[in-house]
């Protein structure tokens, strides 16, 4: 059940802890936040950002390397789900820098320390509306109690459309990290999902450039940036063992975290009339704002 709050939708659970995010955190300057819409390339960008900020800490070809022991979702916690689940306000002062976090909330909701009282970044990705439908719809059939009965393709859709779907609707969701990337872009970083599949490590590089770690010339002649995606890539991901059979966020499996990792899978299952009405809420949305998706009917 979703409730909405704060301009969003989200569940009763999660209202508590995003509250006492908002009422605690107490951020730091070399805070990073890892923001997206569920289904948007969370657990890719949460493994990017830790293995980029940690290269000089971690060596990336050692089979101990944390993203090897256990799911990116435990090294960069969410806020929501973690750090203030279940009434905890833990003391993270003590923490080693920088502090690694991630949220799904929208950026106005944000904690006021995180956005307006300090330097920290936020790094946010999105995914054509497309595909993170298909994406949600595929994990939330997987998660879904048997005594519901399934979740249709068709009542998904319309929820979709309609804005009702955890942390959306989601083009206020995307709109409002794209504007603030526009106005305040030594702050807020916005990444494409596409942009990543298309050339992953310019996109890595410009992650180290924005998070104040570049890679140095020694670092590239080393192939440091390909190691770090090759780490990261979906395929290493979903065959490191904590991956097949550990569990993580919300008690989920890890391996439902990971299914295709591809761009252009919706054509499999919308319609025409699916890919129409979405089409013409996309076209409004993002009328005037300079967000858009070129690429989206590349065949």
């Amino acid at each position: 059940m979703l409730y909405l709050f704060q301009s969003f939708w989200c569940q009763p659970k999660e209202i508590q802890a995003i509250i006492s995010a908002q009422t605690h955190f107490e951020a730091q300057d070399s805070d990073v936040i890892v923001a997206t819409i569920p289904k948007s390339g969370t657990t890719w960008l949460k493994a990017l950002v830790f293995a980029v900020v940690n290269r000089r800490r971690f060596d990336v070809n050692s089979i101990e390397h944390p993203l090897q022991k256990s799911n990116p979702h435990d090294l960069v916690p969410f806020l929501e789900y973690k750090v203030y689940a279940n009434n905890q306000v833990p003391n993270l002062s003590n923490l080693d820098s920088p502090r690694l976090f991630a949220s799904h909330v929208p950026y106005n909701s944000l904690p006021k320390t995180l956005i307006k009282n300090s330097n920290c970044k936020v790094v946010y990705i999105c995914r054509n509306p497309f595909d993170t439908f298909v994406s949600i719809w595929h994990f939330i059939s997987k998660i879904r109690p048997t005594n519901l009965g399934p979740f249709s393709l068709e009542e998904a859709f319309d929820m979709y459309c309609m804005g009702q779907v955890g942390y959306g609707p989601y083009w206020d969701h995307m709109l409002g990290y794209w504007e603030e990337s526009l106005k305040s872009p030594q702050k807020v970083m916005f990444l494409k999902y596409e942009d990543l599949k298309e050339d992953i490590n310019l996109q890595v590089m410009r992650l180290a450039e924005f998070l104040g770690c570049p890679f140095s010339a020694q670092e590239e002649r080393d192939h440091v940036v390909d190691e770090i995606t090759k780490l990261c890539s979906f395929q290493n991901m979903k065959n490191f063992e904590v991956n097949k059979d550990g569990k993580s966020i919300l008690n989920f499996d890890n391996k439902g975290l990971f299914r295709k990792g591809e761009v252009g899978d919706w054509v499999n299952l919308l319609s025409e009339e699916m890919v129409e009405r979405l089409s013409k809420i996309m076209d409004e949305k993002l009328a005037g704002t300079g967000l858009e998706f070129p690429n989206i009917f590349k065949s």
